[in-house]
C-alpha cells in the first residue's frame, strides 16, 4: 500500500545500510522470526539502536507488522524525532515518567497483538550497563497472557552498547551479534515463564561470537 511507502523507503536507505554494512551483524536463527502476529519479540536492551537493528531484519513488506514499544522521553522529544518514530518507525509510545496511564499502554499493545501485529518489547524496562543483562520485568508475562496464541520470541543481542553507547550520539563501527531463541509459551503460571524466558536470553548470549572473543574482556 501506498501509505507503507515512506516506512520501507526509511529502512531500505537509510536503516537498513546501517545496520548490515557499518555495524555487520552476525546473526544466528534468523529463521525463528515470526512473520505474522500475535507475536512478541523480547529482547535484552543496551542501545537505542536495538529498536532498528530488530526491525532491520524483517523484510520490507513486513515492517508494518512490527511495532515496538519504545520510552516516549526519548523517541517523542521533539518533533522532528515524533513525527519518524509514530510515522515511519511505527512506535507504541511508553510514557516513563509516570504522565500517561500505563493502562493505556497495555491497551494499544493488546489492540495490536488483537490485530496480528508483532510487538517488541525489552524486559529489562530499560538499557542498563552495556552488555550486561538486567532482571525482567513482569509485564511481558501479564501481556503475552491477555491474547491468546501469542508466542514470545527470545532475542539476545550482543554488541549494539559499544556500537552505540549509553549517552552516545555516534554510532561505532563494532560488529554485533543478534541470536533468536525458540518461541516460549505463556500458557504456564508466571513464575516458570520468567525462569525460562531468563535462561533462553542467557543461553542465546553465551553463544555470541563478540561475547565469546578475547577482546571483550578487556
Amino acid at each position: 500500500m501506498i501509505k507503507r511507502l515512506p516506512k520501507q523507503l526509511f529502512f531500505l536507505l537509510i536503516v537498513k545500510p546501517v545496520v548490515y554494512l557499518l555495524l555487520g551483524l552476525n546473526i544466528y536463527n534468523k529463521q525463528r522470526l515470526p512473520s505474522h502476529g500475535p507475536a512478541i519479540l523480547a529482547a535484552n536492551h543496551n542501545s537505542h539502536l536495538d529498536t532498528l537493528v530488530l526491525m532491520a531484519l524483517y523484510p520490507l513488506g513486513e515492517l508494518h507488522r512490527v511495532r515496538p514499544v519504545a520510552a516516549a522521553d526519548y523517541f517523542l522529544r521533539n518533533r522532528f524525532t515524533t513525527w519518524l518514530s509514530l510515522n515511519l518507525i511505527g512506535i507504541i509510545p511508553l510514557d516513563r515518567q509516570g504522565q500517561v496511564d500505563k493502562e493505556q499502554v497495555f491497551e494499544q499493545c493488546q489492540q495490536a497483538l488483537a490485530d496480528g501485529q508483532i510487538l517488541l518489547l525489552f524486559p529489562e524496562g530499560s538499557r542498563g550497563e552495556a552488555e550486561e543483562l538486567q532482571p525482567l520485568r513482569k509485564g511481558i508475562y501479564h501481556l503475552a497472557r491477555s491474547h491468546a496464541g501469542t508466542q514470545v520470541v527470545p532475542i539476545a543481542m550482543h554488541g549494539l552498547g559499544r556500537a552505540l553507547p549509553k549517552g552516545g550520539s555516534m554510532i561505532v563501527p563494532f560488529n554485533a551479534d543478534v541470536a533468536i531463541g525458540e518461541a516460549l509459551s505463556a500458557e504456564q503460571e508466571c513464575a516458570p515463564f520468567m525462569e525460562q524466558l531468563q535462561a533462553s536470553l542467557e543461553s542465546l548470549l553465551a553463544a555470541c561470537i563478540t561475547r565469546r572473543d578475547a577482546r571483550w574482556e578487556d
